[in-house]
């Protein structure tokens, strides 16, 4: 990582854990420098006037406000294209049209030579397909988190029956390329996970769900390791 990468990096990890601090020494081995490299840098970020201060204590360390952030930076075109490697390996996910937004949003941002670069680049970069390509996600499905409603759908299970119920969307897992929705099924009156894929029909309800909270427990994989997504 360039030091102007490691800058905003800083800046952003400090936000991430606002109002708590973060120590030099941690710091210093989240980005694999020296103590003090990151002292170094802190003093370039406050003289830039980035209202970055020092808590005192045992417990003390570097803290910045929530609020703050630093200009946008410039994408270069090798993270261009890794974005659009990452977005061809998204399969059938639930955010792959959200992805693909952004990476038009990114591309556009870009000065003409980044972006054509970019493309250049993008252009000897192939997959090798040996089937049907993963058909997409409905809209429906994908905003189902962000604009919580209860759903009536029509799902299949692996033998093949149809069942119509109400569900209440809490989350997405997904697991060796297959997408799950995680939602209350109020037939059931619990938990369940719904194979994107199955997912015959849905209908968006005007109902808006009680809100309700998702741990990794409440999920309760009996197999394998759950790894939450993290910004």
């Amino acid at each position: 990582m360039n030091r102007t990468d490691r800058l905003y990096a800083i800046v952003e990890e400090l936000r991430a854990v606002a109002p708590r601090p973060r120590s030099a020494t941690w710091l210093a081995e989240r980005f694999e420098v020296s103590v003090r490299t990151v002292e170094r840098d802190i003093s370039a970020l406050q003289q830039s006037g980035t209202p970055i201060w020092a808590e005192p204590g045992r417990n003390g360390g570097y803290c910045v406000s929530r609020e703050h952030s630093l200009p946008p930076i410039n994408f270069t075109p090798q993270e261009a294209t890794a974005m659009a490697v990452a977005l061809q390996s998204m399969g059938a996910s639930p955010f792959r049209s959200a992805a693909e937004t952004a990476l038009r949003k990114l591309v556009f941002a870009m000065s003409g030579d980044d972006a054509e670069a970019a493309r250049e680049l993008a252009g000897r970069v192939h997959f090798l397909r040996d089937g049907a390509t993963a058909a997409r996600v409905p809209r429906l499905i994908s905003d189902a988190l962000a604009h919580p409603r209860v759903l009536r759908i029509e799902y299949g299970d692996r033998t093949g029956a149809l069942t119509r119920r109400e569900i209440e969307p809490l989350g997405y897992v997904e697991s060796s390329g297959a997408w799950y929705l995680i939602a209350w099924c109020r037939m059931r009156d619990g938990l369940r996970a719904f194979r994107i894929d199955r997912i015959r029909d849905v209908t968006v309800t005007a109902e808006t769900p009680a809100p309700r909270t998702l741990t990794a427990e409440d999920i309760d994989i009996v197999y394998g390791t759950l790894e939450p997504l993290t910004l």
